[in-house]
């Protein structure tokens, strides 16, 4: 079980972000928004990355590992599955909450 608090942003100290305790340096979406909608060469990575703007919202590890992505050019396998996992979890939510 894991501990989760809100916490102000490390860059624009205005917005609340939803943390858990292992997380380091918090950054909200609006600060993240400009580093995330950089341009994808790759149509295999694009459509990878092509999910709802709410779940990169909901979640600073999916807009972690974008910007991973868009920094280094590749993602370890670890990091794609991880990815895939967190976005069937929460794409599994939407379709709960909407039945």
């Amino acid at each position: 079980m894991s501990i989760i608090f809100q916490q102000k942003c490390f860059r624009c100290k205005k917005n609340y972000v939803t943390v858990s305790r292992g997380q380091r340096y918090i950054i909200c979406y609006d600060c993240q928004k400009q580093d995330l909608h950089k341009n994808i060469k790759d149509p295999k990575m694009k459509k990878f990355f092509n999910i709802p703007e709410e779940f990169y919202q909901k979640n600073s590890f999916l807009r972690d590992i974008k910007i991973k992505y868009l920094q280094f050019g590749e993602l370890s396998e670890k990091q794609i599955d991880a990815f895939k996992k967190t976005v069937k979890k929460y794409k599994e939510e939407k379709k709960a909450n909407k039945l």
